[in-house]
């Protein structure tokens, strides 16, 4: 292997082996997934370090929010890191551009290595006390037709695990469309001509250095900086940033669903809100006694996901819940039937 990732942990693994895994290897943002072990960036280069599955305690999240971020106003907002930690004690940060990556990453080990845990110490703690109280507010007894309602859910839910990669494309799709058809077009327009007025000062600067004429070397790094700055935005229309990519693989997704459950007679919930969240938490509203049957619990289900919005506080269950389905639903305006054009 010509650039071979450095080991990180205490358990190597062969040249052979560790060429062919790399090779191989899943890759989510700057890190990646393998058979043997776990690939993770630097700051500047991808995969460029790797650790075996032994050597690792648990995979976490980390969002660290700049001043701007807290505020509401500046440039930045939340910067996302995919957190490793080593059981002899230390940890490898690895800074993600997309937080939606990050959990695509997790979601991943999640399945795949139960045994390691995704969430730190402090997040476990407070899970546990979230679930604490969630069990507090579920009846002890349910009635013969709240039982079959939440039986029928289950079964659902097996099926859609069954293919789990299906409902994370899905909700994947749906948030990415969100984003980009958020994005106003004349917000577009200016980054196109913030782009080409930065592209033309820096041509000019360096014109200006072969014909040494002052303040060149000016032009050449705000121009380098314009440049930087709009590509990083997200704004500027790219490849995979536009609105007709974004309808490509949101209908790629809804189609691979749809056909997926093309053979389910009266599945509970409508293929462009097939996900396990949605009838986990229309399990939880029947044990909560605020439903009866699958159809009402559908509607409750609905209805709290309506309701929700910045204002509302909420556990870290939930909100991981809401930011997964709750753009499912957005993207479809809520409605059971239609094209989501």
């Amino acid at each position: 292997m010509l650039f071979a990732p450095k080991l990180i942990g205490t358990t190597p693994l062969d040249v052979e082996t560790l060429a062919a895994d790399k090779k191989a290897c899943r890759r989510i943002g700057p890190c990646g997934i393998g058979e043997k072990a776990v690939y993770l960036n630097s700051f500047y280069v991808d995969r460029c370090f790797y650790t075996t599955f032994d050597d690792i305690a648990r995979i976490f999240k980390r969002v660290a929010m700049s001043k701007g971020g807290f505020t509401g106003k500046g440039v930045f907002g939340s910067i996302p890191y995919l957190v490793v930690q080593f059981k002899d004690g230390h940890e490898k940060q690895c800074n993600f551009k997309y937080e939606d990556l990050v959990d695509l990453f997790l979601s991943i080990v999640e399945r795949e290595h139960p045994d390691i845990p995704i969430h730190s110490e402090e997040a476990e703690r407070k899970l546990r006390e979230a679930e604490e109280a969630e069990q507090a507010r579920y009846l002890k007894e349910l009635s013969p037709e709240a039982e079959a309602a939440v039986g029928e859910l289950r079964a659902a839910q097996a099926k859609l695990e069954e293919k789990r990669e299906l409902s994370d494309a899905l909700a994947f799709a749906a948030k990415q469309k969100r984003v980009i058809d958020g994005v106003s077009p004349t917000y577009r327009y200016a980054a196109v001509a913030i782009l080409l007025l930065a592209v033309l000062a820096a041509l000019l600067g360096v014109f200006m250095v072969f014909t040494k004429r002052d303040y060149a070397v000016w032009f050449v790094l705000f121009g380098m900086a314009a440049i930087f700055l709009v590509i990083s935005s997200r704004i500027l229309p790219t490849g995979r940033n536009n609105k007709r990519y974004g309808q490509r693989q949101w209908d790629a997704a809804l189609g691979n669903m749809r056909g997926y459950l093309s053979g389910e007679q009266n599945f509970p919930v409508p293929p462009q809100y097939a996900h396990p969240v949605v009838l986990e938490r229309m399990i939880r509203v029947l044990r909560e006694g605020r439903a009866m049957s699958v159809g009402e619990s559908y509607e409750t289900m609905k209805s709290d996901l309506k309701a929700l919005n910045s204002s509302v506080t909420v556990t870290q269950k939930e909100y991981d819940e809401v930011v997964t389905v709750k753009p499912l639903f957005l993207v479809c305006g809520y409605a059971d039937q239609g094209n989501f054009s």
